[in-house]
């Protein structure tokens, strides 16, 4: 990245030679994130990140929509009661619109049934919107089977794959779905920095209007380092995958069976469904998520309760929620979340150092 912070700063729009150099750098770029999904680099719209990408894919998609008749215009969206926080403040404020919002429930361990799926989409339903991964707790939905349904009752299909785009191997030829949102900085890119798949001929307007960019779906100057830095992240991503999924679900199984086998009162969330390999959920019966990780903080453990942009919050995720989880687990759930850099000393050291800080809490509660 830093060569286009300090030399090969030119806008990527001129038409003179210092700007067309970086112009084929952010084409080099946008071709490695589209191998990174199996997509056509053309699919390809660089964004501000994950929030951007979504943003556009169901207000750009709604927005294309083109409607006939009298009485004829869809107004429902159909989602999950487990969706990013990203997803579901956009619902929100299509639904004071006069959108009807379906949502769909899920068991306990973060699952959704095919037949309620298919039973809750109607004549109207304008868009579907899923998560792949879950950012809590890492449950994973078979978004090809989900969509296939929805594809054969025509209806356009949104996955948010910002946690699982370059940690599961993902093809978007075998998903029969119009828009995936990802972001650069969930796969070791830049923060700040993300892209939305739009498949060929898929219906969307622009939120952003200017200067064209981006094939008129995205107006501004492209943040440059930030779009070649996505582009080297996703292919590593796509050299390596294999054998780090292979280690980080090894040690991410070494860090739950090492927690279940000394804190009796643990449980893993989602622990029954394929869960992405990065992610442990687990509550602490009894005990609050938000004196846990301050606890964990000074013993130089970063963790976070539920996601991490609502942490601090003091009522249980709407994610936990929604899995009919036990509320003296969910008040005391934590995610775990591990990366290719993740060691097994690291991993070893959590085990060791848990116990002792929720010996102090479990105490200081008794106490009171």
């Amino acid at each position: 990245m830093l060569p286009f912070l300090r030399e090969a700063y030119a806008n990527p729009s001129s038409v003179h030679q210092f700007g067309q150099s970086v112009r084929h750098r952010v084409e080099v770029a946008r071709e490695q994130v589209a191998r990174l999904i199996g997509a056509a680099a053309k699919e390809i719209v660089f964004t501000s990140g994950g929030t951007e990408s979504i943003n556009l894919a169901i207000r750009g998609a709604l927005s294309a929509r083109r409607w006939t008749g009298a009485g004829s215009r869809p107004r429902r969206i159909l989602t999950t009661a487990v969706e990013h926080s990203a997803v579901l403040r956009v619902l929100e404020v299509l639904e004071a619109d006069e959108w009807i919002i379906d949502t769909i429930g899920v068991d306990q361990d973060g699952r959704i049934e095919e037949a309620e799926f298919a039973a809750k989409l109607a004549d109207d339903t304008a868009l579907v919107s899923l998560i792949h991964a879950n950012n809590e707790t890492g449950v994973v939905f078979d978004v090809a089977r989900l969509a296939g349904i929805a594809a054969d009752r025509g209806i356009p299909v949104h996955v948010d794959a910002v946690q699982s785009v370059g940690k599961l191997p993902i093809d978007v030829t075998d998903w029969p779905v119009q828009f995936v949102s990802m972001s650069a900085h969930k796969f070791h890119g830049p923060k700040g920095t993300g892209a939305l798949y739009v498949r060929r001929r898929a219906r969307i307007s622009p939120l952003i209007h200017g200067g064209g960019q981006e094939r008129g779906l995205r107006g501004g100057t492209e943040n440059v380092a930030g779009v070649v830095g996505m582009g080297v992240a996703a292919e590593t991503a796509t050299s390596d995958h294999a054998e780090t999924a292979h280690r980080v679900r090894a040690l991410r199984d070494r860090l739950e069976g090492g927690i279940l086998s000394s804190i009796p009162f643990a449980h893993v969330n989602g622990r029954g469904a394929e869960r992405l390999y990065t992610t442990a959920n687990i509550g602490f019966e009894g005990l609050e998520a938000e004196a846990i990780l301050i606890l964990l903080s000074e013993a130089r453990i970063c963790a976070s309760a539920g996601a991490a942009c609502s942490s601090g919050s003091l009522e249980p995720s709407h994610v936990l929620k929604a899995m009919g989880i036990d509320e003296r687990i969910a008040h005391g759930a934590i995610r775990f979340s591990l990366s290719r850099f993740s060691t097994t000393e690291e991993i070893d050291h959590v085990v060791a150092t848990l116990p002792g800080l929720l010996s102090r809490l479990t105490a200081l509660s008794m106490n009171r």
